[in-house]
């Protein structure tokens, strides 16, 4: 691992010293955590090949020429949105780059700049005229705790000043917004919910404590409820509480969310990787078009920290199906909302075993 991969760890490392390990947030603080057996501090031999890193490389110089003049990133007919340009951040420091840092480090300065000037003062962090902008706001929150969490100096840095109180006043809109079931839904407002729009403020939360801040466990034990009661006896998950059909992008989600809560062993996780693992594994032609990335994009993570036999049969599959999809330019197509949003989701993907990101720590 490379220096940068070591300082994100570390960082990781310290932040627990003297605090709560992340099991807690769901189990008894008096029980001892039992040993996670995770991917993230088990690589696997040929995880990471020369042709998977020649793809990358090529991708992320295509990423960063897509950037938009303002720092944003997405395709003028999708709309610039501050999710887009979060994920995209997310996927060039996936690869140890951040602001002032990095062969693109100057992206990533200048996408930072795009998410604080869409930072309102309520916290919300949303363009004037975003749609279900709980969406954008959970992947732009997610994007500034890996920021702040992985910015030596933290707070003391000239730009940690502002980056920590957008964050906080993202955060805590994030909890004065969750339904009194325990999920969110695309407004910021209390009172509906489902698991797609709940995994991204869950995934948030964890990154703002992994920073550092205070997240309160109560609001991350009633995610836990709300996840476990969309989970239908096949493994999988449906949309909402009330009665509905699993689907696999919602079901990695689901999967995830209970992982980045803290539950990590667990028959809703079996059985919820079991699902996967039978609707889509990469490569057996059984996944759906439609929210390709964004279902992979959990799915991968799940896997990861799911690891064992997991991690080793899923990790080869999507490795192999994504590079076979790259276009010669370096991009990934994405129909439905851009090749900004499918070259990021595809990189994010393919850098998982780089290890940088705290998110990806336990």
């Amino acid at each position: 691992m490379s220096a940068v991969g070591l300082a994100s760890v570390a960082v990781c490392a310290q932040m627990w010293v003297g605090s709560v390990h992340p099991a807690a947030l769901i189990a008894p603080m008096a029980s001892q955590p039992e040993p996670l057996i995770g991917a993230e501090n088990n690589p696997m031999e040929g995880e990471i090949t020369p042709e998977l890193d020649a793809a990358v490389t090529k991708g992320l110089a295509a990423l960063a020429r897509l950037q938009n003049p303002d720092g944003s990133f997405g395709e003028s007919q999708y709309g610039r949105t501050v999710a887009v340009t979060a994920l995209a951040c997310i996927a060039l420091m996936a690869d140890g780059n951040l602001p002032g840092r990095g062969k693109y480090g100057e992206q990533v300065s200048r996408g930072l700049e795009y998410v604080l000037k869409n930072t309102s003062d309520n916290g919300l962090i949303a363009t004037p005229n975003a749609n279900s902008p709980m969406y954008g706001h959970g992947f732009a929150t997610l994007f500034l705790g890996e920021v702040y969490g992985m910015t030596q100096g933290g707070g003391d840095t000239p730009q940690g000043d502002r980056l920590h109180e957008a964050l906080l006043r993202a955060v805590r809109l994030i909890e004065g917004s969750q339904n009194d079931d325990g999920g969110w839904r695309y407004n910021p407002v209390p009172f509906d919910a489902d698991v797609s729009v709940t995994i991204c403020q869950i995934m948030a939360l964890r990154s703002a404590r992994n920073a550092g801040l205070d997240v309160p466990k109560h609001v991350v034990d009633k995610a836990v409820d709300y996840v476990r009661a969309c989970q239908n006896p096949d493994g999988g998950f449906r949309y909402q509480m009330m009665a509905g059909p699993s689907a696999w992008p919602r079901s990695a989600a689901g999967v995830a969310s209970l992982q980045y809560a803290g539950v990590y062993k667990d028959r809703a996780i079996d059985s919820g990787i079991a699902y996967l693992r039978q609707q889509a594994m990469p490569a057996q032609g059984q996944s759906q078009a439609i929210h390709y990335f964004y279902g992979h994009y959990y799915a991968v993570q799940a896997c990861f920290l799911a690891g064992g036999e997991t991690w080793a049969a899923w990790w080869p599959a999507i490795r192999k199906e994504l590079m076979a999809s790259q276009k010669p330019e370096g991009t990934w197509a994405d129909v439905s909302a851009g090749d900004d949003y499918g070259t990021s989701m595809a990189l994010i993907i393919l850098q998982m075993p780089k290890r940088y990101l705290p998110i990806f720590q336990k």
